[in-house]
């Protein structure tokens, strides 16, 4: 009898679409993504958020646009930004298509909340000639008068009957350049509808467990939802939403897919809760290291430990460690092997010379492989 290898995630097979020039589905990696928050029709405050999220490390972001002032943004947001933008329309068909023309990369609608079949034709036709692809949203919240009439409430048959619904108004229009939510800010309600989803079309699937709340019981929502959905080798993109600064969605998302070893960005803290045997403040200290490093994007890990019960094991797993050893100072690891012992009130800066080093050595690798690979 084989056995699936413990950390081996099997990812459901999906077909691929793109986002601009990001890659959605299939063999692509899972991408992480965020929304602004500012008056899309205010270019310049967007452009700025836009920046701050791509900093993070978003590989698309999503603006909403409710109305004409939205819309005649884009064009300059669009041209601003590093990643694909994606318009996020409700109802209004138009800004649909001024949305195309100004260049975005996908569309979020529902195309049965927009109106008649022309209307949906004229959208479609735009997409085309503009090269966005889209994504069905379905909403807990916000699912069709006969749905919650046929099922009494929202359920994951629902969710389900009304993504299809979306899904064939599209098919019937030759459009299938397109990826799928069903959202809910029911863990289980979402976590099910989803499933069985995944088991109904072979679309790519963008996850998220909506108005999952504030940063700590909103990242443990999320965790909860898609990491149950993660591990089982479903969805090819994310937004954790948190009523928090946009930029933290991008964080917790990579911390999501880091922790499951689906994606690998910036440096990974292995580091204990503290407690009397530490020999340094552990707490502060790891705030402090989170966000000094969170400048650099190249993978690498990082144990801080407070003493040496455990301290020893974690920095050997790790790049680069420190574990307290009392007497106002504790040990380096390098590579996993104790190299040097380090005052406790040089740890910060040390430690992130350390890594900042470490990402250089690493890219500098990776550049003369790749150019070695170009000459051969």
């Amino acid at each position: 009898m084989s056995v699936r290898p413990y950390r081996d995630i099997m990812r459901r097979k999906s077909r691929q679409i793109r986002v601009g020039s990001v890659p959605v589905g299939g063999d692509a990696p899972i991408t992480v993504q965020s929304m602004t928050n500012t008056l899309t029709s205010d270019a310049r405050a967007t452009i700025a958020q836009v920046k701050r999220l791509e900093d993070a490390g978003a590989d698309i972001v999503r603006v909403s646009c409710p109305d004409e002032g939205s819309t005649k943004a884009l064009k300059s947001i669009v041209a601003a930004a590093r990643v694909p933008i994606v318009a996020d329309i409700h109802f209004h068909y138009k800004r649909a298509i001024e949305a195309a023309q100004a260049g975005v990369a996908c569309l979020r609608i529902n195309p049965g909340n927009i109106g008649s079949q022309e209307r949906v034709r004229e959208v479609v036709r735009a997409a085309k000639d503009h090269g966005c692809s889209m994504r069905i949203g379905v909403n807990a919240g916000s699912l069709e008068r006969d749905l919650l009439e046929q099922y009494g409430e929202p359920c994951p048959e629902a969710m389900v009957e009304s993504a299809h619904r979306h899904m064939r108004i599209l098919e019937d229009n030759d459009f299938f350049e397109f990826k799928v939510s069903v959202k809910a800010s029911d863990v289980f309600l979402a976590v099910a509808a989803y499933q069985q989803l995944a088991d109904t079309c072979d679309y790519p699937l963008h996850l998220g467990i909506t108005e999952a709340g504030g940063m700590i019981p909103g990242t443990v929502k999320s965790s909860i939802g898609m990491g149950m959905l993660l591990w089982s080798g479903i969805g090819d993109t994310i937004r954790v939403s948190l009523s928090a600064e946009p930029e933290e969605e991008i964080r917790v998302g990579f911390d999501l897919l880091k922790s499951l070893g689906l994606r690998h960005r910036g440096v990974n803290i292995v580091s204990c809760p503290s407690c009397a045997r530490q020999g340094f403040d552990v707490i502060r200290t790891v705030s402090v290291l989170e966000d000094r490093l969170k400048h650099i994007a190249t993978p690498m890990s990082l144990s801080i430990i407070g003493c040496v019960v455990n301290g020893p094991g974690e920095a050997r797993e790790t790049d680069i460690g420190f574990t307290g050893g009392g007497a106002g100072a504790g040990m380096i690891y390098l590579n996993g092997k104790p190299v040097y012992k380090l005052e406790n009130v040089a740890l910060v800066d040390h430690v992130v010379e350390l890594c900042e080093k470490k990402a250089a050595e690493i890219e500098a690798s990776r550049n003369s492989a790749g150019q070695q690979t170009a000459a051969e």
